[in-house]
């Protein structure tokens, strides 16, 4: 392969968490007074960190959310990835490939390290990321799009940018692979593809993901 170094985002790229904390972002929201549906939590809120839950709501109505906010909102979603949480179909076998061939590999997430932990192992993928895979927006001063966090994971695992590539699946995580200067594929399973210009090559099934960055490596 090309790349010295493939940095996944987490949430709908190795786990399935995107419909499930979407729903109850935009359920919450909307139980505290802030009309939120599920379309408007995708688009405003998904790849991003928690902060810009809050900005958004401040700069939109003046109000601030209750200081508990995220620990009630992080409460609903663990529960409900502990009854429903899979890991994203194709996931595994990306990573057992990118393991076998020896191709270094981490997570860079605008979850918390705890969110992180605790979706790998309702879904089953603790086994692929040891601490030194794992890094959180918690790890930086500014989430996503922001370049912070994938340079931060690149500097950690000892890569230079323009030899990693990051998968995303959110506007935000293109932007910031691409402002990092890093190559993005962008993936399509919930994301249209006009959301994610920018993207080095999109696709929208896990399992073309290793033949695309054969393929990318060309004659090099």
């Amino acid at each position: 392969m090309r790349y010295d170094l493939v940095i996944f985002d987490n949430d709908g790229v190795l786990v399935d968490s995107e419909p499930l904390s979407n729903r109850l972002l935009a359920a919450y929201l909307t139980e505290l007074g802030h009309p939120t549906s599920y379309e408007d939590s995708l688009r405003d809120y998904m790849g991003a960190a928690m902060h810009r839950v809050h900005d958004m709501i401040a700069e939109r109505t003046g109000q601030r959310l209750p200081r508990d906010f995220d620990d009630v909102f992080h409460g609903r979603v663990f529960a409900a990835f502990e009854r429903e949480l899979k890991a994203v179909p194709g996931a595994v076998d990306v990573l057992g490939k990118l393991a076998a061939e020896g191709v270094p590999y981490c997570v860079a997430s605008s979850g918390s390290h705890e969110r992180i932990r605790v979706g790998h192992r309702a879904a089953g993928l603790e086994r692929w990321f040891d601490e030194g895979r794992i890094f959180s927006s918690e790890d930086v001063g500014r989430g996503k799009p922001a370049p912070d966090l994938f340079l931060h994971a690149a500097e950690r695992m000892g890569v230079p940018p323009e030899r990693c590539v990051v998968v995303e699946d959110s506007r935000l995580g293109v932007q910031a692979a691409v402002a990092a200067g890093m190559d993005v594929y962008g993936f399509t399973a919930m994301t249209p593809a006009a959301r994610l210009s920018g993207a080095t090559g999109l696709f929208g099934d896990m399992g073309e993901l290793p033949e695309l960055l054969i393929r990318r490596a060309g004659g090099s």
